[in-house]
């Protein structure tokens, strides 16, 4: 039997926004900050709209996931205590090191939806590096494509990016690991998973046709797929 190992990475954050605004994001609208859930077969064990939800997935020998969201409004805005627990196996440090730190990534993405995107629906692709951009600088190397080497989080730059085209895009998160560029209709966020025996990835969440139907923001999702993967595959050839 593989060797499990329990895990809790816990954080409170506030965000700017109501507690039902909150509730929807976490549970319908994760494409527009995270990815789609929508496939994963978890169980609300908990169900208190809007301060408090835990859904639970479980497996064989033990083994489950779980996501726990507790909601208290303040006077700066809605504390979100945030909790996941479950089992690691494999390589459970690194597992662990990057679990961690992707929590703060999504936490922070949430946060930007919130304030800037709320309620606009959304192109959502992820697009993963080539076998090259497992290189241990990967992230590197994407952030000198465009200039963005040393980039500090709250600096704005003119750039030209793969399906968005020229825009004016505010550095939103930057750190060893990770990247968020926000323009005024898009989030892209930069995975160096690299770091945790992966592959450098990003996601894009794009609102310029939130007005449209399911079929336009289809398209537009495949036309940041097939920009980014050629940029990608260029990139790290």
């Amino acid at each position: 039997m593989t060797e499990q190992h329990p895990f809790e990475i816990v954080q409170d954050v506030v965000l700017h926004a109501a507690p039902e605004r909150i509730w929807e994001a976490v549970t319908d609208g994760t494409a527009a900050w995270m990815f789609p859930t929508d496939q994963w077969p978890a169980v609300r064990t908990v169900d208190e709209h809007p301060r408090h939800l835990v859904s639970r997935m479980e497996g064989p020998d033990g083994w489950y996931n779980q996501l726990e969201h507790l909601l208290t409004p303040g006077p700066e805005g809605t504390n979100l205590h945030y909790v996941h627990s479950g089992i690691l196996t494999d390589n459970w440090e690194q597992q662990y090191d990057g679990a961690a730190q992707h929590t703060l990534f999504y936490l922070h993405t949430l946060g930007e939806y919130l304030t800037h995107f709320d309620g606009r629906a959304v192109s959502f692709v992820d697009v993963q590096g080539p076998d090259g951009a497992t290189a241990p600088d990967a992230l590197e190397r994407f952030a000198a494509s465009f200039a963005l080497t040393g980039v500090m989080a709250g600096e704005k730059k003119d750039l030209d990016l793969p399906g968005l085209g020229p825009v004016e895009a505010t550095v939103d998160y930057a750190t060893g690991h990770f990247l968020g560029l926000r323009s005024e209709a898009a989030m892209v966020r930069v995975f160096g998973r690299e770091a945790f025996g992966q592959r450098l990835g990003l996601t894009v969440h794009d609102f310029s046709l939130d007005t449209a139907d399911d079929a336009a923001r289809s398209a537009r999702a495949q036309e940041h797929a097939e920009a980014w993967g050629e940029y990608l595959g260029a990139l790290y050839a």
